[in-house]
């Protein structure tokens, strides 16, 4: 097979000797401030790039919310749907790097012919027994293409489909945070409305004390009336239907976190557990760090790089197509084994130059560009985007705990004057409806209490989630892992979720 190891040597030469057209990758500057505006004061630990890796959520020292929370890699249907996404972008590298060698066929022919006397003059033809032959030929064979990669086309297509892989990679690990955080999020409701519940069911208890002695004192003939004896029994009763309320919320909030573990609610339930008293301290990234921490960033910068690499995709179609075929194939009076009796082999070297196109190259070119600076923009708005984020929940933590030192003050106040309305309300000196205002109000004043300790737990799973959890960018596959380690990529599990990432030791983390 001469003509197929030549095509080989040759092909392999001009490949070597090629380059790739096109600009060479450089990442472009983002708008990244030296401090967040809203830190200051926020706590006293001095800001650092402490979080771990992964488990994001041991700061709330809560193992169920941790179970729960992992259950999500593993099940989630949505994080499920992108790894297969993110399969998908690996087998598009491995079509693409399929183009970088030559395409090679096996043909194989039979022919049957006879050569005789012409027809008589009936029309009959010539049996075997007469003046005429009958003839084998086998022809077996091989075929080679190759289009050569000599500008860089296929290679730049490579690097354009691996830097894709790593986008959906991020996209992995940013669809995994978010279901994380929403997971969180309702985990923290559900615990505020179990608070709720328990507030009600107290105040309720409350309520029915304060029934009594209104009933007593209307049956004792003092200056309580028949009204007020019916407002009381209202206030009872308004009490229990708001507790039934945070019941549904609740149970609301547990279909939620069972569908976002990959489980139907009816399969899913959670016991009931009041609201912690404060969150945690949570360590925040440096504005620098940021960057790095959060998986939406860095698939938006390496969206950059593939969009940057299918410009030199459109510049290599400038350049000519360079093919080589060659043909290589015998005959044979036997289908096997062979015995040769003639060879043809040939080598051919085409290049096609396309000469006018009424400027498609340069319409296509010019569109590469275009969305290349499209994605530029979109890196530097989702840059920006995080800042912002992280300013919202660093100023909502702030304010809010200012707010919690405020409303508890207001929760005592209100409860003294509260427990003065009742004793003033037994001796007659006031009526009935002071104390039910002053009951309404603290209970008012006591869901605006656990309100804001609810909010305060949403700002901090957000201010997780808006500085990337426990993420890190070096927990992205490499472009050298993705385009040549085949056995680095995991299997996806029979239902879809737990793809690792990053074959580092800290993987198991991630």
């Amino acid at each position: 097979m001469p003509a197929l190891i030549f095509l080989l040597a040759l092909g392999l030469v001009l490949a070597l000797a090629g380059c790739a057209v096109g600009p060479d990758y450089v990442p472009e500057a983002a708008p990244v401030p030296n401090t967040f505006k809203e830190l200051k004061g926020w706590k006293v630990a001095t800001p650092s790039d402490a979080l771990d890796r992964g488990d994001w959520w041991a700061f709330y020292h809560d193992p169920k919310l941790a179970y729960l929370l992992k259950q999500v890699e593993i099940s989630n249907q949505t994080v499920a749907a992108q790894a297969a996404a993110y399969e998908q972008a690996r087998a598009l590298i491995r079509e693409a790097q399929a183009s970088l060698f030559p395409t090679i066929s096996a043909t194989y022919s039979a022919r049957r012919s006879f050569t005789g006397p012409k027809a008589g003059a009936a029309g009959a033809i010539a049996t075997a027994g007469a003046a005429g032959t009958y003839t084998s030929t086998f022809t077996p064979g091989f075929t080679g293409t190759w289009d050569l990669d000599v500008w860089g086309k296929v290679r730049r297509q490579i690097e354009s489909n691996a830097s894709a892989a790593q986008v959906s990679a991020a996209d992995l690990d940013n669809v995994k945070l978010i279901a994380q955080a929403q997971l969180a999020t309702a985990y923290f409701n559900l615990r505020a409305a179990d608070s709720l519940h328990d507030l009600l069911v107290r105040y309720t208890a409350e309520y029915k004390k304060t029934l009594d002695i209104v009933r007593n004192q209307f049956n004792a003939g003092f200056s309580v009336t028949e009204g007020d004896v019916a407002t009381a029994e209202a206030q009872v009763l308004t009490t229990e239907v708001q507790a039934i309320n945070a019941l549904l919320l609740r149970a609301q909030f547990e279909h939620a976190i069972a569908i976002l573990m990959g489980r139907p609610p009816a399969e899913f339930s959670i016991g009931t557990h009041l609201l912690a008293g404060s969150i945690p301290r949570i360590p925040v990234s440096v504005p620098s760090s940021l960057l790095e921490r959060r998986p939406d960033i860095a698939a938006a910068e390496r969206l950059m790089q593939e969009q940057n690499a299918l410009i030199g995709v459109a510049v290599a179609a400038y350049f000519p197509d360079i093919t080589l075929s060659s043909l290589f194939e015998w005959t044979s009076n036997k289908p096997a084994p062979f015995n040769v009796a003639s060879i043809v082999w040939s080598l051919t070297a085409a290049g096609t130059q396309v000469l006018f196109e009424g400027g498609l190259r340069g319409a296509q070119v010019d569109a590469a560009r275009a969305v290349y600076w499209q994605s530029v923009a979109t890196y530097r708005q989702t840059v920006l985007t995080a800042f912002q984020q992280v300013e919202d929940e660093l100023v909502a933590i702030r304010r809010l705990k200012q707010e919690l030192v405020l409303q508890q003050k207001a929760v005592q106040d209100q409860r003294r004057a509260v427990d003065v309305f009742i004793n003033q309300f037994r001796a007659g000196t006031v009526a009935y409806t002071t104390v039910v205002q002053g009951e309404i109000l603290l209970l008012t004043d006591e869901e605006n209490l656990l309100t804001i300790r609810q909010d305060l737990f949403l700002a901090s799973v957000l201010l997780i989630e808006a500085v990337g959890g426990g993420w890190d960018s070096n927990l992205l596959p490499t472009k050298r892992e993705l385009e040549t380690d085949v056995s680095f990529f995991p299997q996806l599990p029979p239902n879809g979720a737990g793809l690792r990432l990053a074959p580092h030791d800290n993987s198991a983390s991630h």
